[in-house]
């Protein structure tokens, strides 16, 4: 492998990822004396001598920690630093860290230029990737932030190597879902392989964060705002995002639960095959991530009937017509109730 640089454009803007570069190529993009990293600091710890000579802003490492009290602490190490309208701000890590830095930059001076260097499986594959930037407000995830593409994406795959386990699980919820909605013969390949295989070879990791990249960013590219396509992104994220934060559970670990949700309601709507859902439970347990869980469906009602996705009395709902073929379908909340109700309390649910 060699590094590769592929340019993008949205919104007439040119989003550059370099894949396959180490962290030191950095300095190939931005200048040192105009650049402030923004890290957390389990990476900081584990990583240091990538950060000598660079200035740096460490953060506290979690989702519980991705609030506004983060993003007005980075604002004033900016001041103390003497940050102006020619610093470039990056992003060092995984979701949390990009989703923050990159909500960061855009208000600091009322926009900064902000690039990433993504540290996770998770943050590779989707969480760096299309411009959203955020915080959440107590339980309600990402509710705040704006859509404001970096100017460039940094792949060093070697920083993958010190990942704990759990971050590499966590990370494929993502990746299944990019073949569900999108890309059959991507959920073929996972079929075909296991999470070792992806681990202890680089190239074929490689191919996948690659081919993952490609699939969220055409759709970005195609409806950054989120009007239409886009929208597919979010399957498995309704129910999921509305247990993650009440339970505290990893994103990946909510979003394989909410995309097994999602496949029953598509059963129920668009006539997708319950072997095809058996499928898809397979390949989510065959990563080791969850199907279902318990929980108090009052509870995650309120908060999912909030959701971001919501319009008035309706919910736009992603479900599935066949393996690799996602759909955006309008849902009143009063039938996504009902299935709530009547799909997943059997399996999942208590009263």
């Amino acid at each position: 492998m060699a590094l590769q640089q592929v340019d993008y454009t949205i919104s007439g803007k040119t989003v550059s990822y370099y894949f396959d570069a180490g962290f030191a190529y950095l300095e190939n993009i931005v200048s040192k004396e105009k650049t402030i990293l923004v890290t957390d600091e389990h990476l900081y710890a584990a990583q240091a001598s990538k950060f000598e000579g660079w200035r740096t802003i460490i953060i506290k490492a979690g989702e519980e920690y991705k609030q506004q009290a983060a993003v007005d602490d980075i604002i004033r190490q900016l001041i103390e630093l003497e940050a102006d309208r020619n610093t470039f701000i990056v992003g060092v890590g995984g979701g949390v860290v990009t989703d923050i830095t990159g909500y960061t930059a855009s208000v600091y001076m009322r926009g900064l230029k902000f690039g990433f260097v993504p540290t996770t499986v998770l943050a590779m594959v989707d969480a760096a990737i299309g411009g959203k930037n955020g915080v959440d407000v107590g339980v309600y995830k990402n509710l705040v932030g704006v859509i404001k593409q970096p100017s460039f994406l940094l792949f060093d795959y070697s920083l993958l190597q010190s990942l704990p386990q759990a971050q590499w699980i966590n990370g494929f919820a993502e990746v299944i879902k990019h073949a569900c909605i999108r890309d059959a013969n991507l959920f073929a390949l996972l079929e075909q392989h296991c999470l070792d295989d992806f681990q202890q070879d680089t190239a074929l990791m490689a191919q996948l964060i690659e081919k993952n990249v490609h699939i969220k960013t055409s759709l970005v590219a195609a409806d950054e705002l989120e009007q239409n396509e886009r929208r597919l992104l979010n399957f498995g994220h309704t129910l999921g995002h509305a247990i993650e934060n009440i339970y505290q559970l990893p994103h990946g670990h909510a979003v394989s639960i909410g995309m097994m949700a999602a496949c029953a309601f598509s059963e129920a709507i668009t006539g997708f095959a319950a072997a095809d859902t058996l499928r898809i439970e397979q390949l989510i347990e065959k990563y080791q991530l969850p199907t279902s869980i318990q929980f108090d469906r009052d509870k995650v009602w309120s908060l999912l009937k909030l959701d971001k996705k919501r319009m008035s009395s309706d919910m736009n709902f992603i479900l599935l017509k066949s393996i690799g073929e996602g759909i955006v379908h309008k849902m009143p909340l009063t039938q996504l109730q009902h299935l709530i109700t009547e799909r997943v309390a059997a399996t999942m649910a208590k009263a």
